[in-house]
């Protein structure tokens, strides 16, 4: 029930009822609505600024997990350049030293990935700070590793090359000799066992029973297999390529045919007194560049420090050859 007001009229000397003029009534209702307003917005302030909406939770658990991912990946990313830096060292300083190849400064491996263009640039990923800072320091690894796969490729090839070089160059006596016993003469000028006059001797002479196995000292294909009339009696050829050429004389038997590819240590024939021969014996030759060689500085893979200056001792003697 509405509550009537009335006031004391000091003119008509009786009360009347209170009548509200509409303008006086809009007013006090706008001014009711306006600090309504005002007073909610207040509120609101307050409750925004300090009390977070769900949202802005989600929000800033997501952001605060972002930063947290970002510190991981930060440290991972300083790991992993570490290990780029180290790799990157180790190209340089020892796989590329050992094939005396030029290293490479780390701006070219960056220089050329850009102009092959193998990688492309990630910056359109996103506009915050963070998103361009590890977006340009994974692209830059990304291009380092990127060229340093192709320089490990490079030095693979370089390894198979370089075992192909070595296993071209003679490193094994031709017989067996573990005890070095089997040293009859050395290179050099020694006594003739037929003219009895000092005459050049181009090889080492390897005593031996008849029959004994005769190996090759080194990968190559067989250019010569049969008897020599010059001296050697059966003799095998081979060439080695880079540069080298091994001769085995005095063959009882030769096992190896002329354009066959023999491996080090592969039998090629065995020893044998054909020739010009005082005994049975294996007359062994290293030629370089088509001129004759020491053969005792190609044993490297035969004998220990001390054996090869044993057997520098036994092979100097001045003493008769056997062919």
């Amino acid at each position: 029930m509405k509550k009537i007001k009335y006031y004391y009229n000091t003119h008509t000397l009786r009360y009347e009822k209170l009548e509200t003029p509409l303008r006086v009534r809009l007013l006090q209702l706008f001014g009711f609505i306006a600090a309504s307003i005002v007073t909610g917005m207040i509120i609101f302030a307050i409750a925004f600024r300090y009390i977070d909406s769900p949202k802005e939770k989600l929000l800033r658990q997501q952001n605060e997990d972002l930063r947290q991912n970002y510190g991981v990946l930060e440290e991972r990313l300083k790991q992993l350049t570490l290990q780029m830096d180290e790799l990157a060292n180790r190209d340089n300083e020892v796989y590329r030293s050992i094939f005396e190849s030029k290293p490479i400064p780390d701006s070219a491996r960056i220089r050329e990935m850009e102009k092959r263009k193998e990688i492309q640039l990630l910056q359109t990923m996103g506009s915050t700070e963070l998103i361009k800072n590890m977006t340009a320091q994974l692209n830059n690894l990304s291009l380092r590793m990127a060229y340093q796969q192709r320089s490990f490729d490079e030095i693979t090839q370089m390894v198979k090359n370089k075992e192909k070089f070595l296993a071209s160059i003679p490193a094994i006596q031709p017989i067996s000799n573990k005890n070095l016993t089997r040293i009859a003469s050395g290179y050099g000028y020694r006594i003739d066992p037929i003219y009895k006059d000092r005459r050049a001797h181009l090889g080492m002479d390897f005593t031996a029973p008849h029959g004994t196995p005769i190996y090759a000292t080194a990968d190559g294909v067989v250019t010569d297999a049969g008897f020599n009339t010059g001296g050697f009696g059966n003799r095998v050829v081979i060439n080695h390529g880079n540069s080298y050429e091994t001769l085995y004389g005095h063959m009882f038997r030769i096992k190896a045919r002329v354009g066959q590819r023999v491996k080090r240590g592969e039998v090629i024939g065995y020893v044998g007194n054909t020739g010009k021969s005082s005994g049975p014996h294996c007359h062994y030759e290293v030629h370089r560049y088509g001129n004759p060689v020491n053969p005792i500085y190609y044993f490297y893979n035969d004998l220990t420090p001390a054996q090869f200056d044993r057997l520098l001792k036994i092979a100097a003697a001045s003493n008769q050859s056997m062919d």
